[in-house]
This record gives structure tokens, C-alpha cells and sequence, in this order.
């Protein structure tokens, strides 16, 4: 035992040689403030902790559902379960290295070494293999294989975060739809009544045909465009059902128009909080994170190849012509050796994997600072977007307004013959552009909602 006291201490000293890089700054200052204006006002309750359902705080039954069924179905989210759960039997895998390897096996051969009688001889061996982890080159690998699996379990997070934000941008896509056909068949029913009416005036000899034509062109096309909203629902209705995990043949969405949701009345205020608290919100940034430490664990791995490994064998057993003799103390046999080994012409194969490992170091220290850097750059947007469009709703809803009374004028002049019936059509084509104007400004802005929820995580604080 003596001999391997000066082989352990030196083997101790060489083994900080072997550690790897530490964390390098990414050079990025993260600033104290957000540059799009951040409202101060909060209408949305922090989440409960760890439950991710942010989608709650719209209180839709419908979109509920929904996001149960993607949750347990989506396609995207069984792969990236999938891989989940390979880094974690690889994590398993590296951790099962560090331990002893235990072999045991029973052999029985019947054979004769020339003589006129064959003999049976039974061994029973028991071998016992273990690396000692002088230089962490095993610890690494799991350390390594454990970074790797919280980095899958980030992934899996954020791709549960982007399907429930697609679930939820599609389903508001839908309502919208769903509104808009209701703005565009009103207006049909109005331009067919106002045909009647027309077609009998003109009969009676009180208006032009100029006048019939005109209306039956307006209907002719209202009733396009109620078709094409029609084609539009079905492929959004399908894109939902790809979401959720079902067959676009069999998925069906009941129509609801806007106004009858519970949550049309406003739109949710989401607070952004600290930028600094985003990078420990963002699952692809922590992502991002874990693989560069991984990383890092690799290049120690690779530099530990450089020192001797020590390798300890231990093995035990009989072998007897009878098995009820194999463990007789006659039978007995038993070894054990220890193995230091040192590689010293290897063709350049060791400088080669440290290179190797030095330069995914370098890629994944670039991804990273990548991912901090679209990180930022989602949330400015989405609070950039968020701000524009509550100026765009409060423009809008004045100009319906003033639509709508410019219709009322238009309407009542007519009936008093002060204008011909070309421009209550002008009047009503503007009111009917700006109500579906109006009904896309609303529906960006629930959207653009559902993507800030997204670039902050998925989670805020009040």
C-alpha cells in the first residue's frame, strides 16, 4: 500500500492541471431599464409559482382546453420529452461509470489431455474493474451529462412556452375571424335589404338602374369576401388542430363572435420587470448556459486524457472438477493488480480532442451571448408593439366613430333626397373598412400580449 502513496500525491498535483476553463463574460452589460416604454399599471395577477398556465388569466374555458390537450398531445412537446429523457439516461449512464464494474460468470468443460478418460472441470470467477478518478476525467462526464440534461429539461420548457403561445395566438386569431365574418355578414344583410328596397323603387320608376346595379355589385362582392373568411377559418381552425395533437378532419372549434368572450373588455397589462430578471426567466437562455458549462466540463475531459489513468482489477474464484468442491479453500483462487497507465505516442489524437472540445467551448459561448442578445431584443420588440398598438386602437376606435356619424348623416340626408345613394355606399364601405380595422387592432394587441408573455418566459412579477 506504501508504493501507491507518492503515485496518489503526484497524481493529486497534476490533477489541477486538468480543470477547465472558467465562465467567460459575454461582455454584455445588462441594462438597468427596458428602452420601449413599460406601463406601470398591472390588470394581470402573478402567477402562481411553477405552474407556467399563464394562459389563466383570460379566464376562456374554450382556450382552457385547449392548452391541455397541446400540452399532453403536441407533437413538438413529445420529442422534446423524448430527449428529455435520453439526457437523463445518459446522466444515469455517466454516473454508473464512476462505479465498480462486478462480472461473474460460471464456466463447465469437459475435455482429456490425451489420456483414455475425459475429465470435467467447473470455475466459478468473480471480477471486479474500477477506474480511480484521479484527474476528474469521470466526474466531468457526469457533471457534463447532468449540465446537458437541465439544459433538455430548459429546452422542453420553452418548447411547452412556444406551443401554449401558438395555441394561444391561433386561437385569437380565430375569435378575430370568427368577428369578422359576423361584421361582414351584418353588412351583407344590410346591402341585400337595401337591394330589395331598391329593386322596388326602381320598378315604380323612382330611382335609376345605375342605383340597383351598384347595390347588387356590393352584395356580389360582400359575399366573396364572406367566402374567403370562411376559407381562412378552416385553415386556422386546421392549424389548431395541429397544436393540440388532433385530426383537422374531425377538430372542430364552435364559432364565437369577440365581444362574447369574458376577456374582450380589456386587454391584459403585463409587467415586464427588470431586464436582469429575464435572463433567469428565459428557458433558451438558461439553455444556452447549461451547454456552455458543459462545455467548459469537456475541455477538462479532454485535457485529462493528457495524465495516466489508474485502473484497479480484483478477481476471485475456483475451479474444480466437482461443483460441489468449488468452494473448497483447495478450489480457491483470488488476484488483484492495479494498472497505471500513460499513453505516450498517440499521432496527435489528444491535442486534437482538446482542440475539438476548446472550439464547441467557442460555439457555445457565441450561442449564448447569442441568446441573451435575441432575448433582449424580443421583449423591446413585444413592448414596442404592445405601446404602438394601444396608440393605433385609441386612433382607431375615434375614427369608427367618426364612421359611424358620417353613415347616420349619410343615411338621413339620403332619405331626404339631399344625395344619391352613391355615397351612403362610400359612408358604408368606410364604416365597414374600419370596423374590420378596428377588430385587427384588437386582436394584435391580445396577440402581441401572448408574445410578451412569451419573451419574458412565461412568468412576471406584479
Amino acid at each position: 500500500m506504501s508504493r501507491f502513496i507518492p503515485l496518489t500525491f503526484a497524481a493529486l498535483l497534476l490533477a489541477s492541471c486538468a480543470t477547465e476553463p472558467l465562465t467567460r463574460d459575454t461582455g454584455l452589460a445588462t441594462p438597468t431599464a427596458f428602452k420601449a416604454p413599460v406601463t406601470s399599471e398591472t390588470t394581470a395577477p402573478p402567477l402562481a409559482k411553477k405552474t407556467g398556465a399563464w394562459w389563466l388569466i383570460f379566464s376562456d374555458p374554450v382556450l382552457d382546453d385547449l392548452q391541455a390537450r397541446a400540452m399532453t398531445r403536441n407533437t413538438d412537446l413529445e420529442i422534446a420529452a423524448a430527449r428529455l429523457q435520453q439526457s437523463r439516461a445518459f446522466v444515469r449512464q455517466a454516473r454508473a461509470v464512476q462505479l465498480p464494474q462486478v462480472n461473474a460468470g460460471l464456466q463447465s468443460s469437459r475435455g482429456s489431455d490425451g489420456g483414455p478418460k475425459a475429465s470435467t472441470v467447473h470455475a466459478l470467477g468473480v471480477d471486479l474493474d474500477y477506474e480511480v478518478d484521479l484527474f476528474g476525467r469521470l466526474s466531468k462526464a457526469t457533471g457534463a451529462a447532468k449540465l446537458d440534461a437541465e439544459a433538455s429539461a430548459e429546452l422542453y420548457r420553452g418548447a411547452q412556452l412556444l406551443v401554449s403561445a401558438q395555441v394561444a395566438e391561433t386561437y385569437f386569431a380565430l375569435r378575430a375571424i370568427d368577428e369578422d365574418r359576423a361584421i361582414v355578414n351584418e353588412t351583407l344583410t344590410a346591402y341585400r335589404e337595401t337591394l330589395k328596397v331598391t329593386q322596388r323603387r326602381y320598378e315604380a320608376g323612382d330611382v335609376a338602374e345605375l342605383d340597383v346595379v351598384r347595390l347588387q355589385t356590393e352584395v356580389s362582392s360582400t359575399e366573396a369576401e364572406l367566402k374567403a373568411l370562411d376559407r381562412q377559418r378552416a385553415q386556422i381552425e386546421n392549424a389548431l388542430a395541429v397544436l393540440v395533437g388532433d385530426i383537422a378532419s374531425t377538430f372542430t372549434v364552435q364559432a364565437s363572435v369577440w365581444d362574447a368572450q369574458s376577456w374582450s373588455h380589456a386587454v391584459p397589462l403585463i409587467p415586464a420587470g427588470l431586464p436582469s430578471e429575464l435572463l433567469e426567466r428565459r428557458p433558451d437562455v438558461i439553455a444556452a448556459e447549461k451547454t456552455m458549462q458543459a462545455a467548459q466540463k469537456r475541455v477538462g475531459i479532454a485535457k485529462a486524457a493528457w495524465f495516466p489513468r489508474l485502473a484497479l482489477t480484483a478477481s476471485g474464484g475456483g475451479a474444480s472438477n466437482e461443483l460441489g468442491d468449488l468452494f473448497e479453500d483447495a478450489a480457491r483462487s483470488w488476484s488483484l493488480t492495479g494498472i497505471l497507465a500513460q499513453a505516450i505516442f498517440d499521432g496527435g489524437q489528444r491535442k486534437a480532442a482538446t482542440e475539438l472540445a476548446e472550439g464547441d467551448l467557442a460555439v457555445a459561448f457565441a450561442q449564448y451571448r447569442q441568446s441573451v442578445l435575441v432575448a433582449f431584443a424580443d421583449v423591446e420588440n413585444q413592448l414596442s408593439d404592445i405601446d404602438g398598438l394601444a396608440g393605433e386602437a385609441k386612433t382607431q376606435g375615434e375614427a369608427l366613430t367618426a364612421a359611424q356619424r358620417a353613415l347616420d348623416l349619410s343615411q338621413s340626408r339620403y332619405r331626404h333626397g339631399y344625395v344619391s345613394q352613391l355615397e351612403v355606399l362610400d359612408a358604408q364601405r368606410s364604416y365597414l373598412r374600419l370596423r374590420r380595422q378596428d377588430l385587427s387592432v384588437r386582436a394584435q394587441q391580445y396577440q402581441a400580449t401572448v408574445r410578451l408573455i412569451r419573451a419574458l418566459g412565461g412568468d412576471w412579477k406584479a
